[in-house]
């Protein structure tokens, strides 16, 4: 039995997203050494680049 047309792809959630969640953002920071440790601001993180 196979799955209809309509229901899509399954590889269909692996697009890339340009929209960063904070803990990632968070982890581009210490990799780009920009990230003091200690720190637990919440909202004003600085714009960061999508890694891959």
């Amino acid at each position: 039995m196979s799955r209809h047309a309509s229901y899509g792809s399954a590889n269909k959630g692996a697009a890339k997203r340009n929209v960063l969640k904070r803990f990632e953002r968070i982890g581009v920071l210490k990799k780009l050494d920009r990230w003091a440790p200690g720190t637990k601001r919440v909202t004003g993180l600085p714009k960061t680049p999508v890694l891959e």
